[in-house]
């Protein structure tokens, strides 16, 4: 029987194109591992995410998810 994941995970989408923003903001983005506008990846919730979902807050979208729902 496999093991549950308690840490509780967020899902992030792109919603504004990084076009026009600096360079470090557009990697900032890649290393999400958002591709392209309306390209969603959920990841689990770190100080490390984020700290990277808050440079780019004004590109993504950001949504909490319970824990039956991150499955």
């Amino acid at each position: 029987m496999a093991k549950r994941s308690s840490k509780k995970k967020i899902r992030i989408t792109l919603v504004r194109s990084p076009i026009g923003y600096t360079e470090r903001q557009k990697r900032t983005v890649r290393a999400l591992g958002l591709r392209r506008i309306n390209h969603t990846v959920e990841h689990v919730d770190t100080p490390v995410v984020r700290g990277m979902i808050a440079k780019v807050s004004h590109l993504v979208q950001v949504k909490e998810l319970m824990s039956d729902e991150a499955s």
